[in-house]
């Protein structure tokens, strides 16, 4: 009785989009937001932001702005620029040295796949 459905996939889909968010980034095509610390900007957009940090999901919805301008305190911009890496690449390079500090910074802005989760099983062990 019903139609017959077909499911179309898209093979590379991830790795294209991984690929479009950059090219954008680099394009600086379609930004709508500005970061801001150490006295230097960088362009980004508002939905990788909030797609990747509940904390700039909930600072845009809160604080509605055409194109905001979102100052970070005590951000270093090298953080910044490797955090944002991250969001778009969904990897980053991070030296040994910097690798604490960087952690933390991305903590406190809730970057996910690097900020500290608490999960109801993150501190149980079976034994």
């Amino acid at each position: 009785m019903g139609e017959q459905q077909f499911f179309l996939k898209w093979n590379d889909f991830q790795n294209n989009m991984v690929s479009s968010f950059k090219h954008l980034r680099d394009e600086k095509s379609f930004t709508d937001v500005t970061l801001a610390c150490d006295g230097q900007t960088c362009k980004a957009h508002k939905m990788v932001l909030s797609a990747c940090s509940p904390y700039f999901k909930t600072l845009l919805e809160e604080n509605p702005s055409k194109h905001p301008i979102i100052i970070l305190k005590d951000v270093s911009f090298n953080h910044l620029q490797a955090i944002l890496e991250f969001m778009y690449a969904g990897e980053v390079n991070v030296s040994q040295e910097q690798l604490p500090s960087f952690l933390k910074t991305a903590d406190r802005l809730k970057v996910k796949g690097l900020a500290e989760t608490q999960s109801p099983f993150s501190n149980k062990r079976e034994g």
